[in-house]
């Protein structure tokens, strides 16, 4: 098993992997279509926005967790 110490990292890995795998391939449907390639069209956008996500994540999700503090009433 992995350290609990890894976890943000390991939250920010997998929803990064999931996120831009759907968006990339909706994104590159509306786009282009079902056209021949798409798979590999798809697989290289997909790559081209994991390589953002996860870095965008890892800084995006402490300032949101922050705002998301300040919106919500307290008990």
């Amino acid at each position: 098993m992995i350290p609990k110490r890894y976890e943000f990292l390991l939250f920010a890995f997998f929803m990064s992997l999931f996120m831009s795998f759907l968006m990339s391939g909706v994104i590159t449907l509306i786009n282009i279509g079902a056209v021949e390639g798409f798979l590999l069209l798809w697989f290289l956008a997909f790559v081209k926005a994991f390589l953002v996500a996860f870095p965008t994540i890892l800084v995006v999700v402490p300032q949101v967790r922050k705002l998301v503090g300040l919106l919500i009433e307290k008990n």
